[in-house]
């Protein structure tokens, strides 16, 4: 499949912005927004019609459904669980999504990507507090440590990652890193602040309360 009609990449170019699906190919000269900033399709370059209200907010959530790679049933499932909470329902959705394994597992710097984390965590490389855990779903609580599987250390997936992981510097404020041991932990629930996703997430509750 020729690399300009990528599943991943069209994303992005719907959403008219990198939403970054493939880690750090999205920050080479590689990446499908770099080269065509417009939508796919024989239409793409055409202007966009001015939307309504209501696809306004369905392109927010589709958009934050591209980022996490959920899909609509599981999406509105998160929804669900912190709707009834005490807060801002749409910092809850960010902060639960935030918190799934496979997303604090691409945040440690364990994967480049979210849909590669999800792999390594179906595939029982990664432990929460020791014990291996194969849901991306979960979520993890505050006090919560995700790391590598002892059983699995030796993979070279990691071993290509050891250099990688001793540089990287950028993690979120809710969550802390030993280097040594290639283990996070939850400190705090993440912030509006901490996400570095451009999106009003109120306007997804106002979706699903239409």
């Amino acid at each position: 499949m020729a690399r300009d009609t990528n599943a991943k990449c069209r994303k992005c170019r719907r959403a008219g912005e990198k939403l970054f699906l493939k880690g750090d190919r999205c920050n080479t000269p590689k990446c499908a927004i770099s080269r065509r900033a417009y939508a796919p399709g024989v239409h793409g370059k055409k202007p966009s019609r001015s939307s309504s209200e209501y696809g306004m907010q369905l392109s927010v959530k589709q958009k934050v459904k591209r980022i996490y790679g959920i899909l609509e049933r599981q999406f509105r499932y998160h929804f669900d669980e912190v709707k009834s909470k005490k807060g801002v329902t749409g910092d809850l959705l960010m902060a639960r999504l935030e918190m799934r394994l496979d997303n604090v597992v691409y945040r440690m710097g364990l994967a480049s990507s979210r849909s590669l984390a999800r792999q390594l965590v179906n595939h029982g490389l990664i432990v929460v507090d020791g014990k291996k855990l194969t849901i991306p779903s979960c979520e993890i609580k505050i006090g919560q440590t995700v790391g590598i599987n002892p059983t699995k250390a030796g993979n070279n997936y990691f071993k290509n990652l050891e250099q990688v992981i001793k540089n990287k510097k950028d993690f979120p404020a809710w969550l802390t890193f030993d280097a040594a041991k290639s283990e996070g932990k939850v400190t705090n629930q993440p912030e509006k602040a901490d996400l570095g996703i451009n999106v009003d997430a109120q306007v997804i509750v106002e979706y699903y309360s239409r």
